[in-house]
């Protein structure tokens, strides 16, 4: 799949999937809403109206209030492809967002996955 393709995919097509994986994992959507609210800055209602306006990928990180800076720790592979080497910003920025709800649905503790 192109990279156009991605970042065209609409955040709310996206969401429901993150958190089918991690509730089959033993998570919940809370804490599938706080990692991404932690990635993004956005707030509960925030993430909800970003969700309702059906907006892509793209405009997803693009309005997103404040990325954590912590979120440069989030390394390690997705897909088979390093984070650190991923030179395209916003295919960065997705890729690690799908590596916090992989390392949710693992089990991991939240203090970790957001690197307190």
């Amino acid at each position: 799949m192109n990279t156009e393709k991605v970042f065209a995919i609409r955040f709310s097509a996206v969401h429901p999937l993150y958190v089918a994986k991690a509730v089959r994992k033993g998570r919940t959507p809370a804490e599938v809403d706080a990692v991404i609210r932690w990635f993004t800055g956005y707030t509960a209602a925030g993430l909800r109206k970003q969700i309702s306006r059906e907006v892509d990928l793209r405009g997803f990180f693009a309005e997103a209030p404040r990325l954590n800076p912590d979120a440069v720790k989030v390394t390690g592979t997705i897909c088979g492809v390093r984070i650190e080497e991923i030179a395209d910003p916003l295919m960065r920025n997705i890729r690690i967002l799908d590596k916090l709800v992989d390392e949710l649905a693992k089990g991991r503790s939240m203090e970790k996955i957001l690197r307190s």
